[in-house]
């Protein structure tokens, strides 16, 4: 069992383990229950009814929150010619070919997400193991290989996340941090919710959403009501 210091253990008294609540009221306990010095994230976990060994029962994708996560992400964008002039009209925070691949080589990883246009990708998979043990892989599934990259990086700034099962069945996402309105949280949190259902598997059989639940990144959590969303 793990250990937790008193702050957490008095703010666990006001989340009850065995209850489920409505959404917006889970949000508003949680936002109470954060006690850190820094503005937690507000984070969602969702164990889905699929068996995370089969690839027909993956469940993977994006969405955009309507008000974003409260962290600006900076962009990596790998283009040449009028596309790369395209990403940095678009906002991109480095644009760049083979100087960028060599950097990342180098031990640079300044960046939050890579973008990469389909004709950069057979120089971009040099550099597969990098950033796919970093999770920065771009990937045509989140929408990070195009040519419409001004959408891609539009996106991403405006609060785009990746969302995918994890080995348990579970898929963990931030839906904000704990100084934003709770409604603002609560309609972040429909997006995603709504987003997974949309992206449930024909495989999948019986009960897919099974549990829901939201807490902050260092305080306790809430179990959410899971019949509002099936």
């Amino acid at each position: 069992m793990a250990k937790h210091g008193k702050k957490y253990l008095e703010a666990a008294k006001l989340i009850s383990s065995e209850a489920t609540y409505e959404s917006l009221e889970a949000i508003e306990l949680v936002k109470k229950a954060a006690t850190a010095k820094f503005d937690e994230s507000v984070e969602v976990a969702v164990r889905l009814g699929v068996d995370p060994r089969k690839q027909d029962q993956a469940v993977r994708g994006v969405v955009v929150l309507p008000h974003g996560t409260g962290k600006t992400k900076r962009v990596l964008v790998f283009a040449k010619g009028e596309k790369a002039k395209e990403a940095e009209a678009a906002g991109a925070d480095f644009v760049g070919d083979a100087d960028m691949i060599n950097k990342i080589q180098q031990g640079w990883f300044d960046f939050d997400v890579c973008v990469a246009t389909p004709d950069m990708m057979a120089e971009v998979g040099k550099l597969g193991r990098i950033l796919g043990g970093k999770g920065l892989m771009p990937n045509p599934k989140a929408g990070t290989v195009t040519f419409d990259v001004t959408k891609a990086v539009q996106e991403i700034k405006a609060g785009k996340i990746e969302y995918r099962l994890d080995k348990a069945g579970q898929i963990h996402a931030p839906i904000g941090k704990v100084s934003f309105d709770a409604e603002k949280l609560n309609e972040n949190l429909k997006s995603l919710i709504d987003a997974l259902n949309r992206a449930k598997p024909a495989a999948a059989k019986g009960v897919y959403l099974r549990n829901i639940s939201v807490s902050s990144t260092m305080g306790p959590g809430a179990r959410l009501n899971v019949s509002v969303y099936r």
